[in-house]
Order: structure tokens, then sequence, then C-alpha cells
């Protein structure tokens, strides 16, 4: 053996490299969180988020290993020594930079992100030298990590006998990095070179920068015209509206022609007395895009508009008629916080939601599926609490659904019934082999088409009982098609049917033309302002435009369609339909073929993207002179987001509560509601969170604000008992005894869980006898 070879470094090194590498990473996110301990931002060194921050720092030395053994193995190899020294000063260096990033962090409170771009060294020289001395600081940290990574690689000598048992090694680094991306990180424990580089990555692969002079590019000033006028008899009144949008109605399930036809038989007829859109499109492939879409006609945003971290200046179907006197509801049976349905609502200032926590005790909740969840209250039963509400007769409502039931798991209630209904349809039906065999394989699917085509039924009649059903207009639409049963083509999942139809609608008619949800709140509205006095905005920044009325297949707009979350890969322009870097021509079956002619269309996805990208990251959908509702937000200083982080990942709003919680029991009241507020600024619906703040202000002495806050959590989830619990303790600090009483019989009305509170109850019975008052029970 020569002596070359004798002098090569091996992968004992390189390991030990590594290793020590990540050793210094720990050093210093031990030292960013004693830094912001000391700094005051934090509460404890030793936590959860510093253990987080351990693994995500594993997970970028994983990396870093990874991609370092191939440079290291070549010039090894090439020439010996050559390899490992190189690996050696660029490990250095990767430790300075994450040095000066953190410190950087420690001081601005805030990550180098993207933002780098924005900003000249000037600038961030400037950051850090206002520390006050950190200049110096630095420098020595800088040399005492470059101490440590030497004295770390000494000590890794004495056990490379564990460490040998690591091969291959890089097999295991690679399977420690995809481990760490399944961990969920904020900026206080993420690495912050890995970080920074992911940011300007996202950055430089972003579409092209806008550069239009048009300031706010979707602004339109020419009307939109009234293609509904002609087929309505408005009265004297605005009209109620009514607006159901239902789970994975394909049109590929409604109407004439439907391939799996047969499971709507109430829709098919609703087809022939309505003005019905057989070509309509959603505007994205499921659910989280349906409600921007229909009742704003709003832009995407990068991953669903309801996704963005701040909402910019919109209109919608939502507050404008609410700002014409209608009285705005929205019906769900489950979650309201799911997709953030809760928070974009919100932002409309929405009169009433009901969600899954508003049902109260005689309504019975979806079965549960094999992990042993609910997503909530099935369709029929959804129907019925709205139909239990009361509705003022006085005043005009649009009313909101979004059905459950056609989703998984698919359990539909009396599923039995339905599935031998499916059988029965199927042994009648004219289905071809394939078609046939896809029912058989999915009867649980089309059974649940068939409970809720039975709502829908249901809840149709039930409005002619209901105020001024004559003065109704009713929509039904479809959020996207079903996912689990196969598609025909990549449009097919954005094919739904559209139909508007009541007691106003003249004559029903049939459109073939192509539209899409982002026509339908311009349309509606330029019918309501032909005939009544509406205060609407000069101007508006619609997506879509009146739905086309011709009667024959056309296909004339443009419209972006949104896959999935972060998936925009799909465009129609006229006839041409852009998906997935290929062109197709469209036919009147909204069949795809391979078009061999030329189109604009990818071009035209190239240009919405820009400005999608620009309008809703730099708040230029409108300007703040249009807007209606300019709801305040919370704001939180930069330290106050440094602590939260620490404490709360963002993530999940049961882990914050509880974290909440735990520092309300320790007496730290104003950290508590700091990170009440924290959460119910991303998630508005959490109703432990809210309960919690009532009970936290009435520990503090403020009553009025505690009541006020805990009879707004009854108002919106009248079945919750912890509600109605916290409430009674404070009637009981208080000495309110006269409310208390009163409580007992709205806790008894609403909650099927009032025995929980039996003793509460009989608290406030006792001290109302005290006090003299007598009790109604």
């Amino acid at each position: 053996m020569n002596t070359s070879q004798l002098d090569r470094y091996t992968l004992k090194q390189y390991t030990r490299l590594i290793i020590s590498f990540y050793g210094c990473l720990l050093v210093l996110s031990i030292f960013q969180y004693t830094t912001l301990y000391f700094k005051g931002v934090v509460d404890t060194i030793l936590s959860m988020s510093l253990l987080i921050a351990a693994f995500h720092q594993i997970g970028y030395a994983s990396l870093v290993g990874i991609i370092l053994a191939f440079p290291f193995n070549f010039w090894e190899n090439f020439r010996p020594r050559y390899g490992f020294n190189l690996v050696f000063v660029l490990l250095i260096l990767l430790l300075i930079i994450e040095a000066v990033l953190i410190s950087y962090y420690c001081t601005a409170l805030v990550p180098l992100g993207s933002d780098l771009l924005g900003y000249s060294m000037a600038d961030i020289k400037m950051t850090i030298a206002n520390s006050g001395g950190l200049s110096l600081s630095l420098f020595i940290g800088i040399v005492v990590i470059i101490a440590l990574f030497f004295v770390l690689y000494k000590i890794t000598s004495k056990y490379y006998h564990i460490i040998s048992k690591m091969y291959p090694f890089t097999i295991i680094l690679f399977s420690l990095f995809i481990m760490t991306l399944f961990v969920e990180g904020r900026p206080i424990n993420q690495n912050k070179s890995q970080y920074l580089a992911l940011n300007l990555y996202n950055t430089s692969t972003e579409v092209q920068a806008y550069n239009s002079e048009a300031e706010y590019p979707l602004i339109k000033s020419q009307p939109v015209a009234n293609v509904l006028g002609e087929y309505f008899n408005l009265k004297a009144e605005k009209p109620n509206i009514v607006i159901i949008m239902v789970e994975g109605l394909g049109r590929d399930f409604v109407g004439e022609g439907a391939e799996y036809g047969g499971f709507t038989p109430f829709l098919d007829t609703l087809t022939s007395k309505s003005l019905y859109w057989e070509n309509c499109l959603s505007n994205a492939g499921r659910t989280f895009g349906v409600l921007p879409s229909l009742m704003g006609s709003l832009p995407f945003g990068k991953s669903g508009f309801m996704e963005l971290e701040k909402y910019p200046n919109k209109l919608t179907l939502l507050s404008i008629l609410k700002n014409n006197g209608y009285y705005t509801s929205y019906y769900q049976g489950t979650n309201s916080s799911f997709d953030n349905i809760d928070r974009f609502l919100q932002s409309e200032n929405v009169d009433f939601v009901l969600d899954k926590s508003g049902f109260g005790n005689n309504y019975e909740m979806q079965e549960k599926d094999a992990a042993g969840s609910s997503w909530g209250y099935p369709d029929k039963e959804l129907f019925k609490k709205s139909m239990s509400l009361p509705r003022n007769a006085d005043q005009p409502r649009l009313e909101v659904y979004m059905t459950i039931s056609t989703h998984e798991p698919f359990i539909p209630p009396q599923q039995e019934m339905y599935v031998e209904k499916v059988k029965q349809i199927l042994a009648k039906g004219n289905y071809d082999r394939n078609v046939r065999r896809v029912i058989e394989k999915n009867d649980n699917v089309f059974a649940s088409l068939l409970y809720t085509d039975n709502a829908l039924k249901y809840v149709l009649e039930a409005y002619k009982k209901q105020p001024n059903y004559e003065n109704t207009i009713f929509i039904v639409t479809g959020d996207h098609r079903l996912i689990p049963i196969p598609q025909r083509n990549s449009l097919s999942r954005f094919h739904v049917p559209l139909m508007i139809f009541g007691p106003l609608v003249k004559i029903p008619k049939k459109f073939s033309a192509v539209s899409s949800h982002f026509d339908v709140t311009p349309t509606l509205l330029a019918l309501l302002e032909s005939k009544f006095e509406f205060k609407m905005p000069q101007e508006v920044a619609w997506m879509g435009d009146a739905l086309d009325t011709y009667p024959k297949f056309r296909s004339v707009k443009k419209i972006p369609l949104m896959r999935n979350k972060n998936e925009l890969k799909e465009y129609l322009s006229g006839e041409k339909l852009f998906s997935d870097g290929k062109i197709y021509s469209i036919d009147e079956n909204m069949d795809l073929s391979t078009s061999l002619g030329g189109s604009k269309a990818e071009a035209e996805l190239e240009v919405f993207k820009v400005i999608n990208a620009y309008v809703t990251t730099n708040n230029k959908i409108i300007p703040d002179s249009l807007t209606i509702f300019s709801l305040p937000t919370e704001k939180f200083s930069d330290s106050d987001i440094v602590w939260l982080n620490s404490v709360y990942n963002g993530q999940n709003p049961d882990s914050g509560f509880l974290k909440a919680r735990e520092l309300a029991f320790d007496k730290k009241y104003e950290k508590s509601l700091l990170l009440c507020r924290y959460i119910l600024s991303t998630a508005p619906s959490h109703i432990d969170t809210k309960i919690l703040m009532g009970r936290i202000n009435a520990w503090i002495d403020n009553y009025e604000a505690s009541i006020e806050i805990l009879q707004a959590c009854i108002k919106i989830n009248p079945d919750y008992i912890e509600s109605y619990s916290a409430l009674f303790d404070v009637y009981f600090w208080s000495d309110r005894n006269q409310e208390a009483i009163n409580l007992i019989t709205l806790a008894e009305q609403n909650s099927s869980n009032v025995h929980e509170i039996d003793d509460k109850i009989e608290r406030a019975r006792r001290e109302a006898r005290k006090a003299g008052i007598t009790a109604s029970n």
C-alpha cells in the first residue's frame, strides 16, 4: 500500500466532521434561547421549542452531510486530504453564517429570509449594530464556535467504535433529513441558514415580478351586464338569496347525459325547473376554493385565498349585501375552522355562523369513521337545524350552506337502506360495464349522493314554510367533483352543475355555454342593482364577469383553475385548455382532445400567476376607499411574536390552548391572554380559548368583559356546556344571582350535557334563595 493511500481520509473522518458540525449547531441553538431568555423574550431555555430546534438542526446537518459527501470523496480520490480540508473549511463557513443569522434574529426578532433581497448590507449591519455592542459579541462567538468545532472533532475520535456502526452513513443522514420534514417549525426553532436559503430559492423561482403600471390590475370600471333580468319577476322588496354548495357535486352525477346519472333524482328534476348551466366550472378542485370564488370572485393567492396570512382588501357578495340591509348567515355541519372558513367569514362581518359546535342535543352526528372520529352533522341534520332557527320577515336574508355528507368517509345515515337503493338503481339502469364496475365498487359514495339528494329535497320543501319564500332566489352548485370516482380528464374535477331557481324565475332554461363560479357574484349583483337602490362600490375587481347565457355550447371565457393548494396548473382560454404542460381542445361534452393548433393559454396562465401573486401579497385587489368592512386585526410586537413562537407553533390551536391554560393556572395572566389572542387571530372559532379568556378576565376582576365574552360563546355555541359552566362561576363570584337563575333555563333548553354542571346549577339556586330570589325550578 503506497503512502497516498494511507494518507487518504475516509468515512471515519467525514462522519466525525458532520457530528461535530451538528454539535456546534446545537450549541448555537442553546445560545439563541439563552440570549432570548435573558432579553426577556422567552420564558425558559430548556423547552419543547428547543427540542424541536435540535431536531431541525439534525435535518440541516444531515442535508449538509449528504451534499458534501460527494465533493469529499471526489477530492480525496483525486488528492489525499484535499476533500477533508475542503469540507472542513466549508463547515466552518456554514457555522459562521448560522452564527451571524442567529445573532441577527436575536437582535431583530425576525429571521432573515427572502426580504434580504430588499435590503442593502448597510441596512443589515445597521440593524445588528443597533443592539449595542453585538458586533464584539458576535466576533467572540465565532471564535468560540470554531474552537468548539476543533474540540468536538478531537473528542469524537474516542467514540468512533460506536459511530462506525452507522454505515452506510449517507443513508442514515438522508433518513434523518426526511424525518425532520414532518416536524412543523417556526422561525425561532428552524435552522436560520436553511430558512434563508429556502426563502431565497422560493423567491427566485417564483413567477416574474409584476411590472405593469396598473396599481390595481383587477379593477374594472365597465359594469357587468344584467343577463338575468329577463328571466326574473322581481318584487318591490329585495329578495332573499339562499346558496347551497354541495360537497363533491360534479356534473358527471347530475342532469341529462350524466356519466354516473340516476343517483340524484331530485336534482335531476330540478335542472328542468331552473336556470341551469350544465357546463359550469368550479375554480378550485377542492373545497378550499369555493367560498372565495363563488361568493367573492377573488383570486387564489399562493395556496388558496383563505390560506393567506393576511387578507387583502376585498369585496364579496356577503359584505355588499350586508351593507345593503341583508342579514347574512352561514351554515355547515363541520368545524368552521377547517380551511380557515371562520376567519374568512369573520373578515366579512357575517351576522351568524352555525357550525359543528352549535347544534344542541336534538341532532345526531354522523357516524364515526374507522379512526373513531366524526366530521360533524350530516346534511339533513344541518338543514333541520337551520329550519329551526327564527327568521325576521322584515329583513332580506343571504343564507349560505356547505354540505358534507358526500365527502369521505361516505357513511350517510341509514347507509344500508341507501346502499340497497343503489343496487336497485344499478339493476334497472343502462350503464356500460366500466361505469357499472365503478358504482359497485363505490356503493357507499353513491349511497351518500342519494342521501344528500333527499336532504336537498327536504330543505327546499321546508323553505316554503319560511318567511317570504315567494321572494326567494335559490342557487345550488357543487364545490368540485367527487374525487374518489374516476375522472374522464383533467377538466372533470372542476365540472359542476349550477342551478338558479325559485318562485321569482319566469321560465326555466338550460345554458350550455361555459361559465365559472367567478361569474356568480357579479351576475347576482348586476340583477339586484338593476332593480333596487343599491349601495355599490364605484369600481369592482371581480375575477369573473356575467354568466354566459348562450343556450348552445361555446367557451369564450378565460378561467384559471387551481387543482389543489399550491397547484395552479390549469387555464381555460376559450376552447383551449392548458393542463400540465399540454394544450387540449374542449368540445360540447367537455371532453378533451390533444390540440394541434397553437394557444395563448400557457402564456395567459403565466400572466395570471404574476397578477395573482402581486394583488394578494401586496394588498392590491382594491384600494382602501372601496372596502366595505375593515375589521380590526390583532397586532403583535416582534418581541411578542418571538415569545409566542417559542411556546406555540401555530399549527394546532388545541395545543396552544393547553399552553395558555397552563400559563393562566400559574397566574401569568398577561402572557396567557396574549397567547389566547394569538390563537384566536388564526382560529377565531376556537371556543375553549374564548372561554379561557372569559375566565381569566374574571380572575383579574374584569367581570363585565368576562360576561360579555362568555355570553357570546353561548350565543354562537349554545350546546357547549363549558360556556355555561364558566358563566355560572363568574355570576357566583360577582354575586349576580338573578342572572345565574336565568342562565339555568337557557342551559337546560340548549345543552345536551347540562347534567355535567348540576352542582353549579344547585349552587346558583342556593345563592338565589339566600338573596331572596325565587328560582323558576
